[in-house]
């Protein structure tokens, strides 16, 4: 019996007719069991988007060489598409700082196969959660960084994601900010996990500011980094109900649940390639 793969088909185009129709014609040409498709209109800005989830039983024709001739295709126009393949695993890394919770939440979610990726490597700029890391058997990292050192911190940890094989970097409260540059290196593949629902209280001590404006609600966001702080396009969030009676420890007691969550669902989707980004949008597809 021939083995099963799966890839995943993302395009965004302008719009026009035909579009399914035309990629459900070339996979089925190829031998492909088209399994879901999920497509939609901006009609405000006329933008076309897709995502197709396709399966070979190994008869039809290569998945690799599909991807190579879409992708080729796609450079001869204004479509923008990619065939995500998945026997080729998304490599993570994380990298955090001093607060645990979502670290230790993301680790947890893969020692039980939650998340559909590899996480390769924990950096952090201080020790104190190596023992997390080793905990669950993943290598970790200490990179110091200091306004001094920030350029040589960036280099030492581009070494070393480089040398884990990374696609994907989640920021599970790493405290400190990325240079433009990395930021560009590692375009619409960096995670953050902001503690407020975006765009209020951006930037440092949300918690506080939410608590001092008396806010009935308190969120998290995750998003996609850009050179903007906590201004990339988001990608999730959620809330929880608080009163006048919380105080600032209270609210970032209840807050954590969020972040967790909030996190984990992020990277779910980013690996399972049900993002995409269109301006400073996300679309989600269910």
């Amino acid at each position: 019996m021939n083995e099963t793969h799966e890839a995943v088909l993302l395009v965004s185009c302008p719009d026009r007719e035909g579009i399914v129709a035309e990629y459900a014609s070339y996979m089925h040409g190829h031998g492909m069991n088209i399994t879901q498709v999920d497509q939609s209109v901006d009609a405000e800005h006329g933008d076309f988007r897709m995502r197709m989830v396709v399966e070979s039983d190994g008869r039809g024709r290569d998945l690799s060489t599909m991807r190579q001739e879409l992708e080729e295709r796609s450079r001869t126009d204004s479509t923008h598409l990619h065939l995500h393949l998945s026997r080729e695993p998304t490599g993570v890394a994380i990298l955090c700082t001093k607060e645990p919770h979502c670290l230790q939440d993301l680790l947890q979610r893969h020692e039980s196969r939650e998340l559909g990726c590899e996480i390769r490597v924990v950096v952090s700029n201080h020790e104190i959660l190596q023992p997390v890391a080793e905990f669950f058997r993943i290598p970790f990292v200490h990179v110091p960084v200091d306004p001094a050192s920030k350029e040589q911190a960036e280099s030492t940890i581009q070494g070393v994601l480089a040398e884990h094989e990374v696609d994907l970097l989640v920021l599970a409260r790493y405290m400190q900010i990325l240079s433009p540059g990395f930021v560009r290196d590692w375009d619409q593949r960096i995670i953050n996990i902001h503690h407020s629902f975006l765009p209020a209280f951006a930037g440092g001590s949300p918690y506080r500011q939410a608590h001092q404006r008396g806010v009935k609600l308190v969120g998290a966001t995750a998003h996609y980094v850009n050179a903007e702080l906590d201004g990339g396009p988001i990608i999730a969030q959620d809330v929880i109900a608080c009163s006048h009676r919380d105080s600032v420890r209270d609210l970032i007691r209840k807050g954590r649940d969020v972040e967790r969550t909030t996190l984990a669902r992020a990277v779910r989707w980013h690996v399972e390639r049900r993002l995409l980004v269109q301006g400073d949008r996300v679309v989600v597809f269910g």
